[in-house]
């Protein structure tokens, strides 16, 4: 059974995690996948291994991640493999690590790195990024729509 995990950032202010919940009830009403969980990436419950796990025990076997994030960073490149323990290891030198260690007491998961269940597929996904209907949203707040 396939569930579609959403990814937010997450926030000391609730609008993040609020966000991204809607969606998910949002997607939830399409019935595209039998079970949709959001996981926040820091600051805000559920976190990520919590929505992982929280699929499992649902039945899910097969769990699509998407980041709620419209551009890649250090959280979809590093943080948020490292938590799905899918990371492979490739570090971007060319960023200075000021920020990794000015974030790391935020985080949720220092303590925890998923122990992913023989037999449980994790696919992870780009992104929105440039997509034309972000564009589209893009002008509408714009207008003031």
């Amino acid at each position: 059974m396939e569930a579609l995990i959403l990814i937010g950032h997450g926030s000391r202010l609730p609008y993040s995690k609020d966000v991204v919940s809607k969606i998910a009830e949002k997607i939830k009403k399409k019935n595209i996948y039998p079970i949709v969980e959001v996981g926040m990436m820091e600051f805000n419950e559920p976190t990520i291994t919590q929505a992982v796990k929280k699929a499992i025990e649902n039945g899910a076997n097969r769990i699509i991640v998407v980041p709620v994030f419209l551009a890649h960073g250090n959280h979809t490149k590093r943080d948020i493999p490292k938590i799905l323990g899918i990371y492979n290891g490739k570090e971007d030198h060319d960023h200075n690590n000021g920020h990794d260690h000015h974030h790391h007491h935020h985080h949720h998961h220092g303590d925890e790195v998923l122990e992913i269940p023989e037999g449980i597929e994790i696919i992870y996904r780009e992104p929105m990024g440039d997509d034309d209907r972000i564009v589209d949203v893009v002008i509408d707040r714009a207008l003031g729509n």
